[in-house]
């Protein structure tokens, strides 16, 4: 009995840990448990989903820290030229300092082959920015989304981080979008969402696994 008892115990600790750390993000911006620079800029965007819309800026989940692991989260642009960028950042010092993936929602179905290859973006803050990584080694920290959801849907990203390798996956597909290697020696640091653009960007389900 006592063996049983303890592969039960042991058992759901497993299940626990592999379940990982979800957020309600907008029960956390009520709780102040994400830092807001700009009160305008970040809102729950729909009670129902637990959601948080993003407009221009970056936010951190105080007390979170994040090594390595596995991201997943729902996000959810639009198809305004250059009108929002969702993502999420990590390894994060400060504002200044940040490792990144995020997405253009607007290129994901673009008929220009051009622009559809730019849909998912790593990016290693402030040495190597999107425009940096483009003119130096364009098509390599810059991916086509697949399968490409549709610009205005919300999709599902799993952003894995193993060491100096990161790879996005989108809406379940077993291929990664983008597979890149770190840019910077940074191994941990804070953990937060972005979104660029004059739009907001919306942010649901975000789970942690460590």
């Amino acid at each position: 009995m006592k063996n049983l008892i303890i592969t039960c115990i042991l058992a759901t600790m497993i299940i626990s840990n592999g379940a990982g750390q979800s957020f309600d993000l907008a029960k956390a911006l009520k709780d102040k448990k994400i830092e807001v620079y700009d009160a305008k800029k970040v809102s729950v965007s729909d009670e129902s989903r637990h959601s948080i819309g993003l407009t221009g800026d970056i936010v951190w989940l105080t007390d979170v820290t994040f090594s390595e692991g596995t991201i997943e989260i729902d996000l959810k642009g639009n198809d305004g030229m250059q009108q929002t960028f969702p993502g999420v950042i990590f390894h994060g010092v400060d504002s200044a300092t940040y490792d990144g993936v995020y997405f253009r929602p607007f290129n994901f179905q673009s008929a220009d082959p051009g622009r559809k290859i730019h849909a998912v973006q790593y990016v290693s803050e402030p040495e190597y920015p999107w425009h940096v990584t483009r003119e130096k080694m364009n098509g390599v920290y810059e991916k086509a989304v697949t399968p490409a959801p549709g610009p205005n849907d919300w999709f599902h990203a799993k952003i894995v981080v193993k060491g100096n390798q990161i790879n996005v996956y989108v809406n379940g597909s077993a291929t990664p979008s983008l597979t890149v290697t770190k840019l910077n020696d940074r191994t941990t640091g804070k953990f937060g969402l972005m979104c660029d653009g004059t739009r907001p960007g919306e942010f649901a389900n975000l789970v942690i696994k460590k």
